[in-house]
């Protein structure tokens, strides 16, 4: 047993956050407005280079002000993986859109742009044009984003890459997130840079951008009164956060590197058990290791993925597993689904191993023996 509980992915400061905060506090400015909301904005632009970003309250809250500026509404129909966080299925039906889940591809636990096509011509051929695809980078790993693009231009269907994992992640040697018409990144808790709770919306086309600051503040005018011409949302992010973003900006490289050296740890000390399975990035693709994945294949071993979840959960070491697929979910079952079990076979065996930056080697090491330990 460990003497304290290694988590999953904790958050992981610098030390500098507390200064910007301060600075904020001090100054009194502690609304969506402020130094630490324009330096962040900024360094933002600069790290994705993008026109312009829009800082909001959830990566959640960037889905929903993407879909909208995509002009999905009621009964519109929607791509989007189903291995895949609800976060990124709700918006489609605050605007009371119809999901269409396709399923998985092997090679990267992503949306197969193969199904997603079938699915629609289908959708064309009954008259019924999807409005928007989503694609998600997974647990920080690129989607097939390429040729996503081809089914975006092909068909004239706007593409939104829900880079919410995915921060530091890169394909072809640009920044995951600027692949589609808009791209959204999540600074929750337990993301390789977080501000507690947040997100952002980017894009290459500034007048996106505008559109979305304008919404996620309550759609107000700019008048010396109040006068709203449509409906808004508060899903503006705070300044007192913004400086916790800013904080962790000056380490962001630091903190990659450690996570995908974790997962290069995970895969070289574990790689004699045969029964376990990590995936190599594809060409011209660099995952972010946000969380490190293991498939669990029971073959001879007889182990299977929740048998090691539980055991890890003995030694006080957390884990979990890879999303339910979300065309098996009661809010969400009655929807289309496109695709064979892919994603529900990755879901039986994956298992998200500790993958925060802030473990030690140490730490490393005893996950590593107790999972030796379980295979024998």
């Amino acid at each position: 047993m460990h003497k304290y509980k290694i988590w999953l992915s904790p958050p992981h400061l610098s030390g500098t956050e507390i200064g910007y905060i301060q600075e904020a506090i001090a100054k009194n400015w502690i609304s969506p407005y402020g130094e630490n909301i324009d330096a962040f904005e900024k360094s933002l632009e600069e790290y994705f280079g993008v026109e312009d970003v829009a800082l909001v309250n959830s990566g959640t809250a960037a889905i929903h002000l993407s879909l909208i500026i995509a002009g999905v509404g009621q009964d519109d129909e929607v791509i989007v993986p189903t291995l895949n966080f609800a976060g990124c299925v709700n918006p489609i039906l605050y605007q009371k859109a119809i999901p269409l889940f396709i399923d998985s591809e092997k090679d990267t636990f992503n949306i197969d742009p193969t199904i997603a096509e079938e699915a629609i011509v289908s959708r064309i051929k009954a008259g019924k044009k999807p409005k928007a695809i989503i694609g998600v980078d997974l647990f920080g790993i690129p989607c097939k984003l390429n040729d996503l693009k081809v089914l975006s231009g092909k068909y004239d269907i706007p593409l939104i890459e829900d880079a919410a994992d995915a921060i530091g992640a890169r394909l072809d040697d640009k920044p995951l997130g600027t692949f589609g018409k808009m791209g959204i990144i999540s600074f929750n808790g337990n993301k390789v840079l977080t501000t507690s709770g947040g997100g952002a919306l980017i894009s290459h086309d500034r007048e996106l951008i505008a559109k979305a600051k304008y919404l996620s503040n309550q759609a107000r005018e700019i008048k010396p009164y109040y006068i709203h011409r449509e409906v808004g949302y508060n899903y503006m992010m705070s300044n007192i956060l913004a400086g916790i973003g800013r904080g962790q900006m000056g380490v962001l490289n630091e903190r990659l590197n450690r996570r995908r050296e974790i997962y290069a740890t995970y895969q070289k000390e574990l790689a004699g058990i045969e029964s376990l399975e990590f995936i190599n990035d594809l060409p011209g693709a660099c995952s972010n290791r946000w969380l490190s994945i293991a498939l669990v294949h029971p073959n001879d071993s007889k182990v299977s993925r929740d048998d090691l979840y539980y055991h890890l959960e003995k030694n006080e070491i957390e884990s979990r597993p890879v999303w339910n697929p979300m065309h098996l979910q009661p809010a969400f079952s009655k929807h289309p689904y496109f695709g064979g079990n892919t994603a529900e076979t990755i879901f039986k065996s994956g298992l998200c191993l500790p993958s925060g930056s802030s473990m030690t080697d140490s730490e490393l090491s005893f996950v590593i023996e107790k999972m030796k330990e379980l295979f024998g």
